[in-house]
């Protein structure tokens, strides 16, 4: 049998099984999942171990980290890296993964010793249905072996494909697919719009005034302390916002994990009600973008899903997709590293489809994101857990009582 016998045999004489769905598909997309895979598998043999990442999520990443067989181990202490790197030979292994807002004490200091690089760990954009301060586990993360994606003070892996990528017809088209999936599904970080709320009313809203959302951010987020510039705080930006925008009917959303009572950065609405004309809580973000003209921003990712839905965005900080001519910049974007203008569709291609690693929650195997975005749409498979559940009432909780003690300081100041 030539060549040309055995490729028709192998194109035309085999059936091929989706190993996803079930369902039959062609050879091209077989070789590509499992090229896939082995990219991935090859990817994963250069990390040595695993640090700071939380119990709850350990078995996620090992999943995503599987190096066929077995994962990456898991240390508690730094020390451990030096007995690690001569047992393993380092003929693969290169790097620790670390959760990049948990890098434990001495860990960059043992790395250097054991011959051993730090590539950072975070949550993908395309992540779950819910959040991961509810524990959610994710089902896409970002491994940046330069710094982090939110750090505009350094390079980045995202930054340095930004910058310099080819980005080819076919990327492109497959971004641009990807987009209108996205947009379609009311697809965000947190999860898809259900279409509970179809409308939204704007009380007080002149006839063709112009609607601005201000999404709020975490307080102590490492995007906010890194890439936030000059602006500190939720309040803080809304003041910069009706400063520079006085006849706008301006939105504030605040952000899920805050109201959620996880996370910091809970502002008093009498405060918030000087800048804005209308607090938002409730419902997708997705929704709440198809209603507004613009998105004003520090750093926040909605700034990103705006400029999917075409919106103009504003940046007061320094996010990952400032500088690249797609957004009016007020904030101290690194311009010397970000000199080059990029589409919609290239942006997307870069942090959607070449930065990050995805799962697929049902098989547990690597995936693309267009995969990702179908499981996120069966709400069969997000059901809360026993321990999400008694998150949520703990985050109910502290909200009330946040509340309760905010009310007592107004009634001993009038006192």
């Amino acid at each position: 049998m030539d060549r040309a016998d055995a490729c028709h045999g192998l194109v035309a004489g085999t059936h091929y099984i989706n190993p996803y769905t079930g369902r039959a598909m062609g050879c091209r997309d077989a070789i590509a999942v499992l090229a896939l895979w082995r990219r991935t598998i090859l990817s994963n043999r250069r990390i040595a171990a695993c640090a700071g990442m939380s119990l709850w999520k350990r078995r996620r990443i090992a999943e995503l980290f599987a190096t066929a067989p077995g994962s990456p181990p898991f240390i508690r202490r730094p020390a451990a890296l030096r007995r690690l790197a001569s047992r393993r030979g380092g003929a693969h292994a290169r790097g620790v993964a670390v959760w990049a807002t948990r890098m434990p004490r001495d860990l960059e200091r043992m790395a250097c010793q054991a011959g051993l690089e730090i590539w950072r760990v975070e949550d993908g954009f395309i992540r779950s249905v819910g959040l991961g301060s509810g524990l959610q586990v994710p089902c896409s993360i970002f491994l940046d072996r330069r710094g982090i994606y939110y750090d505009p003070s350094r390079p980045s892996d995202l930054e340095h494909i930004l910058a310099t990528h080819p980005f080819d017809a076919e990327l492109r088209g497959r971004a641009r697919a990807l987009i209108e999936r996205i947009v379609a599904g009311g697809i965000s970080k947190y999860g898809v719009d259900t279409g509970g709320q179809d409308t939204m009313d704007l009380p007080g809203r002149a006839p063709g005034q112009r609607v601005i959302l201000v999404p709020g951010q975490v307080s102590d987020d490492m995007s906010v302390r890194l890439g936030g510039g000059r602006i500190a705080t939720n309040l803080d930006l809304l003041r910069a916002v009706r400063s520079q925008n006085i006849d706008a009917f301006i939105l504030y959303r605040p952000h899920p994990d805050v109201d959620a009572g996880h996370r910091a950065g809970a502002l008093d609405e009498a405060e918030v009600r000087e800048y804005v004309d209308q607090i938002s809580r409730g419902g997708a973000i997705s929704t709440l973008l198809s209603r507004v003209d613009e998105v004003h921003t520090l750093t926040s990712l909605t700034g990103f899903e705006a400029l999917l839905r075409g919106l103009r965005v504003v940046t007061y900080g320094a996010p990952f997709y400032a500088g690249w001519g797609l957004t009016t910049d007020l904030g101290p974007v690194p311009r010397a590293r970000r000199h080059r203008n990029l589409t919609v569709e290239e942006l997307v291609a870069g942090t959607l489809l070449l930065y990050p690693s995805y799962i697929d929650p049902v098989t547990r195997l690597p995936c693309e994101p267009e995969m990702l975005i179908d499981r996120i749409q069966d709400t069969r498979l997000w059901r809360p857990t026993f321990l999400m559940k008694v998150r949520e009432l703990q985050g109910r909780a502290k909200c009330w009582l946040g509340r309760a003690g905010t009310r007592g300081v107004k009634d001993v100041k009038k006192g």
